[in-house]
């Protein structure tokens, strides 16, 4: 490349300030090409990165350590995932060779910064979770799957009742101390319940007041942006703000893009919200001005501690989804923050294939049969609500063949999915709750249409489908006791049991009965 072409070219890439690469030749040799990672771009601003979070890709232009853990569900066996290269996209296909025919689980979110600042499991605070020993869920390692710029990789599907914490991070901002923050995450995977938070929160998982907290929220709760929501907030503890008081700010846009960037950021007496589409565009102001003025907020008592899919004080009825997500020492600039979200829109995420296996057909009528050994002639069926297994043959009745019967829907939560109505009860469908499998009229609520959403793979023991929960996708579809769970392996509930776990989640999809 001639001199002045590769000067150019290197200008181009400093002033988008973007993720791109260069390559030089010298005396005919190829040099590995340069990535420019959204911490190197804070750093340059001169408000570094002190936690970098992140299963899909290095935010580091070096980083070639370990992103993440998975554990497998059959074994216990983990594996650290690292990216393809130094500042590139997550090695999904190690995770998926490592979780064939199981299940795994995200057990830590590596601090690619050099403060070891890794999320693990929740711990009990004010809200224990459902785990034993009061600790919150761990992520399905298969919940978000996406690519970036065509090469696949997984973000950290949050359900209610799943989280990660912190409480001893190094080199975050405590007190009234300035500090920054981004997160890209699913816009369209929310809720209204507290909270689904990523930043700074109590190292003692309680609320102990008003501003103890600075981190992003993301959700439809408390109705105070414009629209219907969801809305980026802060969470300052004992409040989601979206401006100086509490209430109604306008300029808090509802979103509406399938991936988010959302900025929080924060100084004496001064913070800001700002937005914008993780796949294209710009970011947008939505606030920026003046602390809230309640006792408690100017000035801050930030702790320090960090949080990801849980409120400060462990509240976890929140749902959400986080593919990556930065905190920082000092109050970035707009500038650095929008040569941030150039830098994530250059990374290219988009969506991919949420199923697997054997193909569903919407609109066709199926019958599902039970894999498991010995229990192979039984299908899945209903006796009023309750959704169990039933022996079914041709020779049955035709009011047994009808709820044995179940029409193909698209599904009522993600498109991508599939939900299973009645035939022999129309507008009614399997959905879950409480994990137990239930025939339920679709009451058109959002909670409904998530927990009838099912998404089918290839079979884990090798035959037909498993059908993971949309809303729980650590769980499949399983029979136990004759009566339909969605099951997680190895879980905290009777249903969870290892045993012919595999087998019990695996059904054969086949022409309906009626």
């Amino acid at each position: 490349m001639p001199l002045h072409l590769r000067a150019s070219l290197e200008r181009t890439c400093v002033l988008a300030l973007s993720l791109c690469t260069t390559t030089s030749l010298v005396s005919g040799a190829s040099l590995a090409a340069a990535v420019t990672g959204p911490c190197d771009l804070y750093a340059s601003g001169g408000t570094p990165c002190v936690a970098a979070h992140s299963t899909t890709r290095a935010l580091f232009g070096a980083f070639s350590g370990s992103l993440y853990q998975v554990r497998r569900n059959s074994d216990s066996a983990t594996l650290n995932v690292a990216p393809l290269s130094a500042g590139g996209v997550a090695n999904a296909a190690a995770q998926d060779s490592f979780c064939a025919s199981t299940t795994c689980v995200i057990t830590t979110i590596f601090d690619q910064s050099s403060n070891g600042n890794h999320l693990t499991q929740a711990s009990p605070g004010a809200f224990p979770g459902p785990e034993s020993g009061g600790l919150d869920s761990l992520a399905s390692a298969t919940g978000a799957p996406v690519t970036l710029n065509g090469q696949k990789a997984y973000g950290v599907f949050i359900p209610p009742g799943t989280g990660y914490r912190n409480d001893a991070a190094k080199g975050t901002a405590t007190g009234d101390a300035a500090e920054g923050m981004y997160a890209v995450l699913d816009g369209t995977h929310f809720n209204n319940v507290c909270c689904f938070d990523y930043g700074n929160a109590e190292v003692s998982a309680t609320d102990t007041g008003n501003g103890h907290m600075e981190a992003i929220y993301f959700g439809d709760r408390s109705n105070s942006g414009s629209g219907s929501g969801p809305w980026i907030m802060a969470d300052l503890e004992n409040g989601l703000y979206s401006g100086e008081n509490q209430g109604l700010n306008s300029a808090d846009q509802t979103i509406s893009s399938r991936f988010v960037t959302a900025v929080i950021k924060g100084q004496p007496n001064n913070w800001a919200i700002r937005g914008g589409n993780a796949a294209s565009g710009s970011l947008t102001t939505f606030y920026n001005g003046p602390r809230p003025n309640v006792t408690g907020y100017n000035p801050m008592s930030k702790e320090g501690a960090i949080i990801l899919g849980i409120g400060g004080d462990n509240s976890h009825g929140a749902q959400g989804t986080f593919y990556e997500g930065v905190m920082t020492s000092g109050f970035p600039s707009d500038a650095t923050e929008d040569a941030v979200q150039a830098n994530i829109v250059a990374a290219g995420y988009a969506t991919t294939a949420l199923t697997s296996g054997p193909a569903l057909t919407v609109g066709s009528s199926i019958s599902i049969r039970v894999t498991t050994p010995g229990f192979d002639t039984r299908y899945l069926a209903h006796t009023g609500a309750t959704v169990n297994t039933q022996v079914v043959t041709s020779s049955s009745s035709a009011a047994l063949k009808q709820q044995a019967s179940w029409s193909v829907r698209t599904g009522l939560g993600n498109s991508a999915c599939f939900s299973f109505e009645s035939v022999d009860t129309p507008g009614s469908f399997i959905r879950h709750s409480g994990f137990q499998l239930m025939l339920n009229a679709n009451d058109g609520s959002k909670l409904f249409s998530e927990d009838a959403t099912y998404c089918p793979h290839a079979g884990l023991n090798g035959q037909g489908n498993s059908f993971q929960s949309w809303s729980y996708p650590a769980r499949f579809v399983r029979h136990f006791n004759a009566i339909g769970y969605i099951a997680s392996e190895g879980g905290f509930e009777t249903w969870d049991a290892t045993a012919s776990y595999n087998d019990d989640v695996s059904f054969v999809v086949s022409a309906g009965f009626a």
